[in-house]
């Protein structure tokens, strides 16, 4: 990674305004790929219902009688048709109803965001607006001549501030587009997306605060466990 990382910066009615830096302890640290991994495979995991359930030849309705006797017939030897080898028999094996989460520590969701970041930064796909807070009013066509004016195709994770609430509700129409703040920030997004865009203001945030305050804290608490860095 190299010393010095930039992204673009632009203005929020879609002028290149220079560039700004990112810090080397968010966006150039060397990715994580196992720990990234993991992080997601638990927030997938999480956000499973678990409701799936099978019936076992215990449950199924009938089976109660032996279909035939045991021998003489020169047939196979069956002491239910709820077994699980008859149709309409029981489910050997089969799925019950359970809990897919998995505890990931702090440290450990964090170090994959970073890493998911500098992945991005690597790449080039990470774009800073400099204030949301000149758009009066929720519009989609906006967010949409701002993406196209940056040049960004593909999926998107626009993150901003609280009080820029109005860039959030523009974007979060467009299907390609998920837009959160900086505490709903998760590595699975930042993976998902081919181009991060965020606020200046997000981006000093997340980069000037010192993690482990009571500031931070209440910077980023949201809905939500927050793997804001």
């Amino acid at each position: 990674m190299p010393d010095k990382l930039t992204a673009e910066l632009w203005s929020a009615d879609g002028t290149r305004q220079g560039e700004v830096e990112l810090s080397a302890e968010i966006f150039g640290i060397e990715p994580n790929v196992a720990v990234m991994h993991q992080v997601v495979t638990a927030q997938l995991g999480a956000a499973r219902a678990g409701t799936h359930s099978t019936k076992t030849r215990a449950e199924v309705r009938g089976g109660g009688r032996k279909p035939w006797r045991q021998k003489g017939l020169g047939r196979a030897r069956h002491g239910s048709i709820r077994s699980p080898q008859w149709a309409g028999g029981g489910v050997a094996h089969g799925p019950k109803p359970r809990d897919y989460s998995q505890r990931t520590p702090k440290k450990m969701r964090r170090l994959a965001l970073r890493s998911a970041l500098s992945a991005r930064a690597a790449g080039g796909q990470i774009k800073v607006v400099e204030s949301f807070e000149v758009w009066d009013r929720p519009r989609t066509k906006q967010a949409v001549a701002l993406l196209a004016a940056m040049g960004v195709t593909g999926k998107v994770l626009l993150i901003a501030e609280d009080h820029e609430r109005v860039a959030i509700t523009s974007f979060r129409n467009l299907a390609t587009v998920i837009a959160a703040n900086l505490g709903q920030a998760n590595t699975y997004d930042v993976l998902w997306a081919d181009t991060i865009v965020m606020s200046r203001g997000t981006l000093e945030l997340g980069q000037s605060t010192p993690r482990g305050t009571a500031e931070h804290a209440a910077a980023v608490r949201t809905a939500g466990d927050g793997e804001a860095t």
